[in-house]
């Protein structure tokens, strides 16, 4: 299961009432690239296709394809608005290491 955090969700949220679609799903997917071998990617999903499951985490519909469910069990999306930097960035348990930016990890 992938939860969202209360942070997050308030950004997606905002995000939604920007884009002028306040019920747009987040899809999470892992596609290989990236300085650690594998990325994430987030995207709108607005529609659910063949292989894909459905979260709900504080309110928000997470979208992902059953092969990236593999990487993602007991992930969270989490947002900042540090020092470090702005942005979404993954709390993933499954992850032997991570890369500076927080978008790439292995397994």
């Amino acid at each position: 299961m992938l939860t969202v955090s209360p942070r997050a969700a308030e950004r997606i949220r905002t995000l939604q009432q920007e884009e002028g679609h306040p019920f747009l799903r987040i899809r999470i997917e892992v596609k290989a690239g990236g300085c650690s071998g594998l990325s994430y990617d987030l995207s709108f999903a607005t529609e659910i296709k063949e292989g894909e499951l459905v979260f709900t985490s504080e309110g928000i519909e997470l979208v992902v394809p059953k092969k990236s469910l593999l990487y993602l069990v007991g992930t969270q999306l989490d947002f900042s608005e540090g020092l470090d930097g702005k942005g979404f960035h993954f709390i993933n348990p499954n992850a032997s290491r991570t890369c500076a930016c927080g978008m790439s990890f292995a397994v």
